[in-house]
């Protein structure tokens, strides 16, 4: 209870400015001009899509006259327009590009595709050994020979191994592919060269 009254009488003395120190006070006032009511919002011209380079100038009569002329031409002799400008300009040749080893699906026609698949066949001098399954009783060996030949751990051969089939090697000779498989066979692995 008297504590109670030496608070109340503090506070009627001090005030609350003297216990919690002088307040911050904001006052809020508008930091832009009131427009007119009146007035109509602005219309912005937003461009119908987005050019990095800027407006560009309008083409000259004589590029339209040309474009006309081309657009004029029948679709053969619209063909050679491309090469004769090359032959003119004296532009360089653009090289084709190499798509061996590449995926093309199903856009290479079908005559092309086999024709490629043997000659891949005929000059294939890397091969790839895949481990297509184990003896389980034979599992520590086979773990043995992967170790002998990819040089890794034993915790890393141990989890290729389990996670047969899964290449082995890749891009060795015929001879180093057959010997591989030997091996696997000897420790009671199946090894296959693709």
């Amino acid at each position: 209870m008297k504590f109670d009254l030496v608070v109340r009488s503090a506070y009627v003395r001090l005030g609350l400015r003297g216990i919690t120190g002088p307040l911050q006070t904001r006052s809020f006032q508008h930091d832009f001009v009131p427009r007119d009511p009146k007035a109509k919002p602005k219309k912005y011209k937003y461009p119908a899509f987005y050019d990095p380079y800027g407006p560009r100038p309008p083409p000259s009569d004589k590029i339209i006259q040309l474009a006309e002329r081309i657009a004029g031409l029948l679709p053969e002799e619209r063909a050679q327009i491309g090469p004769a400008l090359q032959e003119r300009l004296k532009h360089p040749k653009m090289q084709t590009i190499s798509t061996e080893g590449m995926d093309l699906g199903s856009q290479g026609g079908a005559g092309a595709g086999s024709a490629k698949a043997e000659e891949k066949k005929a000059e294939k001098t890397a091969f790839d050994v895949k481990l297509e399954k184990f003896d389980t009783a034979a599992k520590i060996k086979v773990i043995k020979e992967v170790r002998a030949f990819t040089n890794l751990g034993l915790k890393e051969a141990k989890d290729l191994v389990e996670n047969t089939p899964v290449l082995l090697k890749q891009g060795v000779t015929k001879e180093e592919a057959n010997d591989i498989i030997e091996k696997i066979k000897a420790a009671g692995g199946v090894a296959v060269m693709e």
